[in-house]
C-alpha cells in the first residue's frame, strides 16, 4: 500500500511552506526505509501564491541553513488548484485563514483531508504557525521550531497509524 501524499500550505508559498517541505522530507529520509511516508510525495503550495512562480523567501532559507538544511535551489512556489484535493491525501494549513481558504476550495466529500498542522503536535491542537513574512529575522528560527514540532507529530500519527493497521 502507498505511503499517504501530503501537501503543506501556506499563503504565498514562499515561507512557511517550503521551510515545512524541506523540514519534513529531510526527516523523512533521515528516517531510511522505515519512514512512514514517501518525501518524494510531499509538496508545499500557496492558498494566494502569485501566479509567476517565486523562490524561497531568502530569510527562510538562511533560518533553513542555519539548521544545517538547504531549501531547494528549483524550487518555485505555486498556488492551490483544485486538483490538489484528489492527489493529495493530506492537505496541511500552518493557520487557519489558510485552512478556510482551503475548505472552501475542497470538494465536501474530501474536506476530512483538510487539517491544520499543529493538529498533529502534542499539545499545540489549534494553534497557528504565524507567517514572519513581516516580522524580523528570528521569527523565521521560532516558524522552523514550530514546524518541527507539527512534523514530527504528523510522522509520528503515521507511525502509529501503520502500527495498528498492522495489529489489525
Amino acid at each position: 500500500m502507498a505511503t499517504p501524499s501530503v501537501l503543506l500550505v501556506c499563503t504565498a508559498n514562499l515561507c512557511r511552506s517550503p521551510m515545512a517541505e524541506t523540514v519534513l522530507k529531510a526527516l523523512l529520509i533521515a528516517m531510511g526505509p522505515a519512514a512512514p511516508l514517501d518525501p518524494n510525495r510531499v509538496e508545499s503550495a500557496g492558498t494566494r501564491a502569485a501566479p509567476r512562480p517565486q523562490t524561497v523567501d531568502a530569510r527562510a532559507a538562511a533560518a533553513l541553513q542555519r539548521t544545517g538544511l538547504k531549501a531547494d535551489r528549483k524550487f518555485r512556489s505555486r498556488r492551490v488548484v483544485p486538483e490538489d484535493f484528489e492527489r493529495f491525501d493530506l492537505v496541511l494549513a500552518m493557520d487557519l485563514e489558510n485552512l478556510d481558504d482551503l475548505r472552501r476550495l475542497c470538494p465536501q466529500h474530501l474536506q476530512s483531508r483538510v487539517k491544520l498542522l499543529l493538529d498533529f503536535a502534542p499539545g499545540l491542537a489549534g494553534h497557528e504557525i504565524p507567517d514572519p513574512y513581516f516580522s524580523p529575522v528570528v521569527a523565521f528560527d521560532r516558524v522552523l521550531g514550530l514546524l518541527g514540532q507539527g512534523l514530527q507529530g504528523l510522522i509520528d500519527s503515521q507511525i502509529r497509524a501503520a502500527e495498528a493497521q498492522n495489529a489489525a
